[in-house]
């Protein structure tokens, strides 16, 4: 087979335990080994810091389960970009597959990469973002020191995996269903090693009293002055909407599993199945380590880990400087995996919107392998462009604040539909409907609000790419009419 498949069709060769492990190991990627840390610097205590993971599991499962009534509904490729364009119109769903690409899985790809090369430059230092390999002067600062642009070893590094997994999932689905679902095991069963090992080995009476003490006191922590301060009123809104992104962004990316819908055996019954499986899973994966990381290190210690790798420290108090090695290791497996789904997931939703004429027309194409060959491409070649523009901070706000839009969008859709298409076949429903989907919208409303308002330099750059995607649209459909 040497020609590119024309017409498309994929082939039905992922089962409920491969969809449930591309969604666990979409989610465990970096960001539990590495956020606690910021989370626990903007809300100051261990009460806040467990709170925040408990609600964000609670409204992640929710997100799951209502979409499974969805997934149920319209079972092919292309996923949540199909759903909107049920519940709405083609633009809608043209801006969601504008900021997916822009945006949502090439920034999350770009982050994951990053986060990968931070913990090889552990085991490896001139792997370090660091290790400066090129920088020009942009500019002066207001204190008169020049702004330089800089390219790091560690931003190159991220740029091979990205390019080498690309490669992977352009020769077929089953080489990178193996690897995904063998890597997402390997770090399900590392990750509760670890929290066991941490519990059994490592956790003292007097550190988990201690961190407990005090167990709702709201404070920031800055590591310019090693120095608490209280917060209440805005500050701690704030403070919790900076946190949140963290936690939100740990818990992303489940949604790709509804991206491969149309290679999901029976997928009317797994893909839901496999959304509320695999979210439940690391939820409950996630409070524990959290709760192991309480357990195990001080407060402080939480808050001043080198590079914010706290999973790093809470290997070094439990194994011993050996133990640091191991879980550097693990992390860049968790991290490879995560970036292997979500590279397999995203160039779905592009073949999709090809198809529907909103993408290049080359996205619409299979290659050999009966895979979206030049959509994955294209989808690593951006991603690769964001690991040069950002560091994980920046690019954790820049991702968040539109996945939370677009979630709220795609749930609300669910109360249209039920209007719009009541005698559907729906061989799910929405669990605790209208309840609980009306819950999300609200809480996940809540905190975007607040994001636009506390952290407007980054999460406005994210919203206004998605607003550009307006007059994209148009100008494309006009093109199309001029045809």
């Amino acid at each position: 087979m040497n020609k590119e498949n024309q017409d498309g069709s994929f082939k039905r060769e992922l089962g409920l335990l491969d969809g449930t492990m591309l969604v666990a190991g979409s989610m465990i990627g970096s960001g539990i080994f590495i956020v606690s840390a910021d989370i626990a610097r903007q809300v100051g205590s261990a009460g806040w810091l467990t709170l925040i993971w408990v609600v964000t599991a609670l409204i992640t499962v929710i997100a799951a389960v209502s979409y499974g009534e969805l997934s149920a509904m319209f079972p092919k490729a292309g996923g949540q970009y199909v759903y909107l364009k049920e519940a709405y119109n083609k633009l809608i769903a043209f801006l969601y597959g504008w900021s997916l690409f822009g945006v949502i899985q090439t920034g999350t790809i770009a982050a994951v990469g990053v986060a990968f090369s931070k913990f090889a430059a552990y085991l490896f230092e001139p792997f370090s973002e660091n290790n400066i390999l090129w920088q020009i002067q942009t500019g002066v600062s207001d204190k008169g020191l020049p702004e330089l642009y800089t390219i790091s070893a560690a931003q190159l590094v991220s740029i091979v995996t990205i390019v080498f997994l690309t490669y992977v999932n352009s020769r077929g689905v089953k080489d990178s269903k193996i690897l995904q679902t063998v890597l997402t095991i390997v770090k399900i069963l590392s990750l509760f090693g670890l929290i066991i090992f941490g519990f059994t080995l490592a956790a003292k009476a007097e550190v988990w009293n201690a961190n407990w003490a005090n167990a709702w006191e709201t404070r920031s922590f800055s590591l310019e002055t090693l120095t608490w301060t209280p917060i209440s009123g805005s500050l701690l809104l704030s403070g919790i909407a900076a946190a949140m992104v963290g936690s939100i962004f740990s818990s992303d990316a489940w949604a790709g599993v509804t991206f491969i819908a149309g290679e999901i055996k029976n997928p009317k019954r797994n893909v839901g199945l496999s959304l509320f499986l695999g979210t439940l899973i690391v939820s409950v994966i996630y409070v524990l380590a959290n709760l192991m990381y309480v357990a195990v290190l001080p407060l402080d210690v939480i808050t001043t880990a080198k590079s914010d790798r706290v999973a790093v420290v809470a290997a070094q108090y439990i194994f011993g400087q050996a133990g640091t090695i191991i879980i550097a290791v693990m992390i860049m497996i968790s991290t490879f995996a995560c970036n292997n789904g979500l590279i397999m997931s995203g160039a779905r939703v592009y073949y999709t919107m090809a198809k529907d004429g909103l993408f290049f027309k080359k996205a619409a194409k299979l290659n050999a392998f009966d895979v979206p060959g030049w959509a994955l491409w294209v989808q690593g070649a951006w991603a690769s462009v964001l690991c040069l523009t950002g560091r994980y901070g920046a690019l954790l706000d820049f991702v968040v604040i539109i996945v939370l839009i677009f979630y709220i969008l795609t749930i609300y859709g669910i109360f249209i539909l039920r209007r719009k298409m009541p005698d559907a076949e729906r061989p799910y429903r929405a669990f605790g409907y209208p309840v609980l989907p009306f819950l999300y919208i609200v809480l996940a409303s809540a905190l975007c609000i607040a994001l636009l308002i506390y952290k407007t330099d980054t999460c406005g750059w994210g919203v206004l790419i998605m607003l550009i995607g307006i007059p994209v649209y148009y100008l494309t459909k006009q093109k199309d009419s001029a045809e």
